[in-house]
């Protein structure tokens, strides 16, 4: 079978080196990007598996990379895996809001890194076809398969984790889902991020959905759920 492909974008030589190294040992093809612009065309062209990419590039940053691959339908579903020396929470939350599948900081372990991208990985593959059934609860309508969200018929423009917590929770309208279940379910049981993230990702889901944002319900010491 082919080998799957990886985007690597960083603008250091002895970073794309280590990387390229760990991740073909572990038996992924490697493709490097030095700068954001290169990163988006090799993206838009050849579809790889995965981009792991670098927040701090010259000229187009990473977050403005991330946001553009999440943007376009053609290229949206396509992991992201952030790799940066920019460890604060408050890079973490934008990493979620942009649709990060995983962020590893600098300094990594490569073994740990290698395992980090097999996991991303493995998720993509499993999604099964059921998944891309659309859900309606309420007068709200969840489209996998074009990755869009109906309130009264009207558009709603979400970020990709934003999406992903609300198809979660309308799986299983009336069940109570902890904070980190949700970035289980979400992200994987391998992703590391606050409870102070989900919060803010349930924050900004509510606002976008206006009035239905009201269905989405906060159990005290629990987490959250959508009304039945």
């Amino acid at each position: 079978m082919p080998r799957e492909t990886i985007l690597v974008v960083d603008d250091e030589e002895d970073i794309l080196e280590l990387v390229d190294h760990t991740l073909s040992r572990g038996g992924l093809k490697v493709i490097r990007a030095k700068e954001g612009e290169e990163a988006l065309d090799f993206v838009r062209k050849e579809k790889p598996s995965a981009v792991l990419l670098d927040l701090m590039l010259p000229g187009m940053d990473g977050l403005t990379v991330a946001r553009l691959i999440k943007g376009d339908q053609m290229t949206r579903n396509i992991p992201i895996i952030m790799l940066t020396a920019r460890g604060e929470e408050p890079d973490i939350v934008i990493g979620l809001e942009i649709g990060a599948d995983d962020y590893v900081t600098k300094p990594f372990s490569p073994r740990v890194l290698l395992a980090r991208v097999k996991a991303v990985l493995r998720r993509r593959s499993s999604e099964e076809p059921e998944t891309l059934k659309p859900i309606s609860v309420h007068n709200i309508v969840i489209d996998p398969g074009r990755h869009q969200v109906t309130v009264d018929d009207k558009i709603m423009q979400l970020t990709f984790t934003e999406f992903a917590i609300l198809q979660f929770l309308a799986k299983r309208p009336g069940w109570v889902f902890t904070r980190s279940q949700i970035v289980d379910a979400v992200k994987g049981d391998d992703y590391f991020v606050t409870d102070r993230a989900v919060d803010v990702q349930i924050v900004g889901l509510r606002k976008k959905l206006g009035e239905a944002g009201s269905l989405i319900e906060t159990v005290r010491g629990v987490g959250y759920r959508l009304r039945e």
